[in-house]
């Protein structure tokens, strides 16, 4: 058969029959019993409906799924954890990278190398013993590869950089579905791009990176009652202006439920958590947390010495799986008004469906550019503003407009700009605000590098964002969503 009769004979059994011929992978069609099992996704707003699904077994098996989409006129979406928001439609053939969990700490090096499948927390608790650390994001649960593609902004982040910023290769498929080694001396170009200008590239299988000489931290977070937030607030605004890049924090806004989970101080609360990681002495660490400490009666202090393995507890972003939608910017300063519109809009007296509400301070080495140059962008912004909503009946229509209200009110701080894992989506909106904060030489760059290395679009963009800037993913019913984090990143989420 000719590859144009291949691809004009559609047929989705034919098509698997070839993949599982090529693979040692499974390889899933609606209606198989596992078909569904292998979409799980921890954001449950998102809803895959890819023509097939290929559990990939290794990069070969990545490969062959990339060549086959290719040659049959289909595109090649990727999964490993499903914290992003981004939906595989038909059409689509869905390589899950979840089984691609090799992991080998290299002491003497300080690297970790890791596959596609592996998630943050087996990353930090393999380092632990070794006294290195990594820079996972807020959410240890997200897989390592997606969250780096994005840029990775850690709870340490001001302290160390982007974790981006730490890659020292990878091992990436191209869209002709061969297996490349990337660094800086091997496709300089696209090592560039795929450290901070998301998935739309190569589908990474591995990846290799630095590790830090750190055992444990002074951190975890301080709750007061939303009763006081105007002063807490307006207190750790101030605060931030002076702290050192060795202090990395952020404050947000939460509608917490009445779980059983949860400290009995904080269930059905809504609450202001400032979360806070020091990478030094505890008792210096204690010293620089004295003023927020100092601003209201806190209804609970988890700050203390903890081991870098337990970083998650400095946010202690949900650990289950649930539906949510997302809305970010970039703020250039955050005067006393600024504080005074976010403490507005994030009240519970506004009615807004919003489950979190965080501003988190930038700057220190998040602002300088890495030893070898990447593609993140926002870096001279001086905070980030990020709003999560939870889309479920009988809020679900309410939930985008809400989450955008947030966004325009602080807007007139804004850079316009929005980080890649914290925009949102990848609609109209959201893509500019990426567009934005690359800027236009970046941006530029990326578009031209896209066409170079995807002239077909065998890619499919709707990993996070999309240079098209076209709205490529499927918006989820909200009743769907009702079963129970862009945009790409979810709740935690380990950005």
């Amino acid at each position: 058969m000719t590859d144009l009769q291949f691809r004009t004979a559609t047929s989705s059994a034919a098509l698997a029959a070839e993949l599982a011929a090529t693979t040692r992978a499974p390889v899933l069609a609606p209606g198989d019993d596992k078909y569904a099992a292998a979409l799980a996704t921890f954001n449950l707003a998102t809803q895959h409906r890819p023509e097939l699904v290929l559990v990939a077994a290794d990069a070969a098996d990545v490969a062959a799924a990339v060549r086959l989409a290719a040659r049959t006129g289909r595109r090649v979406a990727v999964q490993a954890t499903g914290h992003g928001a981004a939906a595989a439609g038909p059409g689509t053939i869905l390589v899950s990278t979840r089984e691609l969990t090799g992991l080998a700490i290299d002491p003497a090096r300080r690297t970790a190398t890791l596959g596609a499948g592996v998630r943050w927390q087996q990353v930090l608790d393999a380092a632990a013993p070794h006294g290195l650390a990594a820079l996972a994001g807020s959410s240890p649960g997200v897989g390592a590869v997606g969250y780096t593609l994005g840029g990775g902004l850690s709870p340490v982040g001001r302290t160390f950089g982007f974790a981006a910023d730490h890659v020292r290769s990878f091992e990436v498929v191209d869209a002709a579905g061969e297996l490349l080694h990337v660094d800086a001396d091997s496709h300089p170009d696209l090592f560039w791009a795929l450290r901070g200008g998301g998935a739309a590239f190569g589908l990474v299988t591995a990846m290799t990176i630095d590790l830090f000489p750190v055992r444990t931290l002074y951190a975890g977070g301080l709750f007061f009652s939303a009763e006081v937030a105007r002063t807490v607030v307006h207190r750790w605004r101030d605060w931030t202006r002076e702290l050192p890049e060795t202090v990395s924090t952020s404050i947000a806004r939460l509608d917490l439920p009445p779980a059983p989970e949860l400290p009995e101080p904080l269930r059905g609360r809504s609450v202001v958590h400032v979360r806070f990681a020091f990478v030094g002495d505890a008792a210096e660490g204690a010293r620089l947390l004295a003023p927020i400490r100092a601003a209201a009666t806190p209804l609970l202090d988890t700050v203390g010495e903890l081991p870098f393995a337990a970083l998650g507890a400095v946010h202690a972003d949900p650990v289950d799986p649930l539906p949510a939608m997302e809305r970010g910017s970039l703020l250039a300063d955050l005067p006393p008004a600024a504080v005074e519109a976010f403490v507005d809009v994030t009240s519970p007296a506004t009615g807004l469906p919003i489950m979190v509400a965080e501003l988190r301070l930038l700057g220190g080495a998040l602002g300088r550019p890495p030893a070898v140059a990447n593609a993140v962008g926002g870096r001279s912004a001086a905070y980030s503003l990020l709003a999560i909503g939870v889309p479920v009946p009988p809020i679900a229509a309410l939930v985008p407009e809400a989450l955008e209200t947030v966004v325009a009110r602080l807007a007139l701080w804004s850079t316009g700009g929005a980080l890649v894992n914290f925009a949102g989506g990848t609609d109209r909106v959201a893509v500019e605000r990426v567009r934005q904060a690359f800027g236009a030489e970046t941006w530029e760059r990326l578009v031209a590098l896209r066409a170079a290395t995807d002239p077909d679009g065998v890619l499919s963009p709707a990993a996070r964002w999309s240079l098209e800037a076209e709205p490529v993913v499927e918006l989820t019913d909200p009743e769907e969503a009702g079963r129970q984090p862009v945009g790409p990143p979810a709740p935690r989420a380990g950005r």
